[in-house]
């Protein structure tokens, strides 16, 4: 991936983005010299989204499956989470 720095962009805005994330999908922004930020176009963004609510699905399956859920009331939860911590 491409970088650019904070002072470029706030010099040239979007125009230093624009060309970068056609051709590689995202832009690195650095501040100071260290890697803060990650800018991708909406396509991409989604993509990832999805990517991980897949992902989450697919844990949440695993853990019916396996047995690993709680079965309780709101009472029953707050008083289980209040213990565990």
């Amino acid at each position: 991936m491409a970088t650019i720095t904070a002072n470029e962009l706030k010099t040239r805005g979007i125009s230093a983005i624009d060309p970068i994330v056609n051709e590689h999908q995202a832009a690195l922004i650095s501040v100071r010299g260290k890697i803060r930020y990650v800018v991708m176009d909406m396509q991409m963004y989604n993509r990832l989204r999805e990517c991980e609510l897949e992902a989450a699905l697919m844990e949440t399956r695993r853990d019916l499956e396996t047995g690993e859920f709680y079965q309780e009331s709101v009472a029953e939860h707050i008083k289980r989470i209040t213990n565990e911590l």
